[in-house]
């Protein structure tokens, strides 16, 4: 019987690579016809992911992570008309079924039919539907022909896999983000958080146009990173007040879009950076965004949070200063990326070199063992997008 290998949470700070089932064509008792099985070329760790091995989510032990794959078709269910055993695709981290109202409509990442828990579905993660995750060798992805992207010539998606692998989630949603707060030629951003989604949506900030992209981050080295690609750059550690810190680079306390690529784990700034203040990203984007301008959130916010620092917050009710955002008349854009809008124009625009996306991010390929190091080197704030190689393809 083939064999399979995952990355299984443990506990709180523990990771490790188990044996896991080889995925079958099937859901429960019924089979998949409409599903592919996947020879896992890359995967990917996410900030997401970090926020569950952290203890931050409900998640039980035993799951299997990872919700960003690339991989190769090795199986192909009867219904499946338009992949073919050795394509080389990219999986978005939504599960949708192509089907529902909310499928038709576009919007993927809250399909209705594959959580039976809630609307949106995603590989490897709490609450999401119980879909196996693809930190693995070997992976099942459901309703492939809708799904899947498909890379034009194998070859030449070999020769660019590094940036490839960020379609499956990163890419698209600082995309995503920038998008949805407005970013255009011309722009003054600012992107709190310099993690890899807040690089990639600095990158794509700079692929949309903007004339000025600012970050902010307390991490030294992710705020050298973004500067590599022709960021300005806020260290979040000082004192001095975001507006004026901001001023200080453009002359104004005030820029015409904003995104939060932190989440529900921020920290607060200056003297406060030590502590956990859940809704300071928020509150201080509406603060910096001018009057009419938006706000992207592709940040995580949670509904369960058992680490966090008050049972308001455990449910994910914050201190947020809504009052200033409806003053401002701010627009407010939440929830996950649904990656099929955004992921065959991006792929596009990586195989003919409009961005070099890898580099932005600082991809760092290791392999599937060296997972649990990956995991812990990142949640220390290391300035690198680990990728893992679970079969050695991309290293080869």
């Amino acid at each position: 019987m083939a064999q399979n290998r995952g990355v299984a949470y443990v506990k709180p700070g523990v990771v490790e690579v188990q044996n896991i089932d080889y995925p079958k064509l099937s859901l429960g008792s019924r089979k998949c016809d409409h599903g592919v099985i996947l020879k896992v070329v890359s995967t990917n760790i996410c900030g997401s992911d970090q926020h569950m091995v952290r203890g931050r989510t409900t998640a039980p032990t035993g799951l299997i992570l990872g919700h960003e794959i690339t991989g190769e078709v090795i199986e192909v269910g009867r219904d499946v008309e338009f992949i073919r055993m050795g394509d080389l695709v990219s999986v978005p981290f939504n599960i949708a079924c192509g089907r529902c109202r909310n499928c038709k409509e576009g919007k993927t990442g809250i399909c209705l039919a594959v959580n039976p828990a809630r609307p949106g579905a995603a590989y490897g993660y709490v609450d999401m539907g119980g879909w196996v995750g693809g930190q693995a060798e070997y992976v099942m992805v459901p309703y492939a022909d809708f799904n899947l992207l498909k890379f034009p010539d194998k070859d030449q998606a070999f020769a660019k896999i590094k940036d490839l692998t960020l379609l499956s989630d990163i890419f698209p949603t600082g995309y995503h983000g920038a998008v949805t707060a407005g970013v255009g030629p011309g722009s003054i951003v600012y992107v709190a958080g310099a993690g890899p989604v807040g690089l990639a949506c600095a990158a794509s900030c700079h692929l949309l146009g903007a004339a000025c992209v600012i970050v902010g981050d307390m991490i030294p080295e992710r705020l050298a990173q973004a500067k590599s690609f022709g960021c300005e750059v806020i260290d979040l550690r000082k004192d001095a007040l975001l507006p004026d810190q901001i001023a200080d680079i453009i002359g104004v306390p005030e820029v015409d879009a904003a995104i939060d690529c932190v989440g529900f784990e921020a920290r607060g700034h200056g003297h406060n950076c030590g502590h956990e203040h859940p809704a300071t990203v928020l509150n201080s984007v509406m603060d910096v965004t001018r009057a009419g301008g938006a706000i992207g959130i592709p940040g995580l916010y949670v509904t369960g949070d058992p680490g966090a620092v008050d049972d308001a917050a455990k449910i994910g009710m914050l201190q947020i200063r809504i009052g200033l955002g409806w003053a401002k008349s701010h627009s407010f854009f939440t929830g996950q990326c649904p990656v099929m809008k955004y992921h065959r124009q991006l792929m596009q625009a990586i195989l003919y070199d409009k961005i070099q996306i890898a580099k932005a991010v600082n991809v760092d390929v290791i392999s599937l063992d060296d997972a649990p190091k990956g995991y812990k080197d990142f949640d220390k704030g290391a300035a690198k997008k680990f990728v893992l190689d679970p079969h050695g393809m991309v290293a080869a």
